[in-house]
């Protein structure tokens, strides 16, 4: 029988020789994943199961990094449960701050996601690893016990959604977050609820593995269960000195079965904007012109790697920020934060006047360091614009790619690149 690349890595981890959408699965984990809010929920209910130990220490990972650096004393407290878990039971992948970074930027870095792998984690952007060829998906605190205890999980086989980005004459700035915001904006928030949206064409090999993380990490915003993006030269480039292991590569046969085949002229995608406050409010950034912002912020576990800080940066280069405006930048990790450094980014931003932070999912969840203020407007490169998801809920967040992000911070109001290049 002909399988897609999902129906493929599920049908290996449960030791079966097919699956089709629809069938309950229960299957074998490769890696298992938690951070600060969701890891004390799953350690206190692991603690029911009355087991000794976790499946495989060297395949569970414990990322402090939503309210870490420590807030205040409630997600000290947080943070310390999973410390003391780690340690207990001799988790190899827990991640100290000062060592950690932003999960789905982390993860990748580190050579701990690889293609065909199948990845659980209590957080719904897992399906970033989707990047790289994997089945990664977000569960709840409960099922992640249960997976740290068995290293297994069950599994409905999702029906599979292809989309083809053909062409690769791309407008100017325009990159993943574009696509997938221009895609969302089609599709709806639940316009692949539940489904395996594979992303394929010219239009997606030639982007960098940073686009396509981008693209994989907001799936979860259309409602599927995974994203993914098959192996190809530039993801063996991005694993060469990381992976850790050997992997499998799987392929979606040609005459795979898709419940919905959508195709897309890559030069026709102008710069989105998501207005609030759904990511489904997708419009050009031309129909955001001159909304008026107070804060800006770039990065997370959607833009915050080395190429959405390098682009940024080419835009602030010898300019200022708007005197009413905040700039908070936030790297995805220690790593991409010192490559930064070497390359001048950091120094420029700066220069610019914005405002770096250590990695921290921090503003993006409303968490801290960048909360909105009732009546405030902020530009963001993150993945949601929901009612308070960034402060107050009479704030207002607009979706943008760095580029969009940073021209925006320079003019005080949203802007495309070109009004300040």
């Amino acid at each position: 029988m002909s399988m897609t690349i999902s129906e493929k890595i599920l049908a290996q981890h449960a030791g079966l020789e097919e699956v089709i959408p629809g069938q309950l699965i229960t299957a074998k984990l490769d890696l298992v994943l938690a951070n600060d809010v969701t890891g004390p929920v799953a350690i206190q209910e692991f603690q029911k199961f009355g087991t000794d130990k976790v499946f495989d220490s060297k395949k569970v990972a414990l990322v402090p990094d939503h309210f870490a650096p420590n807030k205040d004393i409630l997600s000290a407290e947080q943070c310390k449960v999973m410390r003391d878990f780690a340690r207990n039971h001799e988790i190899e992948h827990y991640f100290e701050v000062g060592r950690m970074g932003i999960e789905h930027c982390l993860l990748p870095e580190q050579g701990l996601t690889l293609p065909g792998d199948l990845i659980i984690g209590a957080d719904s952007h897992t399906c970033t690893y989707g990047a790289v060829g994997a089945f990664a998906t977000g569960v709840g605190s409960t099922d992640l016990a249960a997976g740290l205890a068995t290293g297994e999980a069950w599994f409905r086989v999702p029906e599979s959604m292809k989309f083809i980005f053909r062409g690769t004459n791309f407008q100017k700035w325009v990159g993943g977050k574009d696509l997938i915001l221009y895609l969302i904006g089609k599709l709806g928030v639940d316009g692949a609820r539940y489904r395996a949206m594979e992303f394929t064409g010219d239009g997606i090999s030639a982007l960098s593995m940073d686009h396509r993380f981008t693209i994989c990490n907001m799936a979860i915003e259309a409602g599927a269960k995974n994203g993914i993006i098959a192996p190809d030269e530039k993801t063996f480039a991005y694993l060469e000195g990381r992976a850790r292991r050997s992997y499998p590569l799987l392929y979606s046969d040609k005459d795979a079965h898709y419940m919905d085949i959508q195709e897309f002229d890559v030069s026709e995608i102008p710069l989105q904007v998501s207005f609030p406050h759904s990511p489904e409010n997708a419009k050009s950034v031309q129909e955001a012109s001159g909304i008026k912002i107070d804060q800006v912020v770039i990065g997370s576990c959607t833009n915050g790697r080395l190429e959405d800080l390098r682009l940024a940066a080419d835009i602030l280069r010898g300019k200022k920020v708007h005197p009413e405006i905040r700039l908070l930048v936030f790297p995805g990790t220690q790593t991409i934060m010192r490559e930064a450094m070497r390359e001048g980014i950091i120094e420029t931003l700066i220069e610019a006047g914005a405002a770096v932070s250590t990695p921290t999912c921090g503003p993006c969840l409303g968490g801290h360091m960048g909360i909105l203020a009732k009546g405030e407007r902020a530009v963001s490169t993150t993945n949601r614009n929901f009612v308070g998801r960034m402060g107050h809920v009479e704030s207002e967040i607009y979706l943008a790619n760095p580029a969009v992000a940073a021209a925006s911070a320079i003019k005080g109001q949203i802007a495309h690149p070109e009004e300040v290049s």
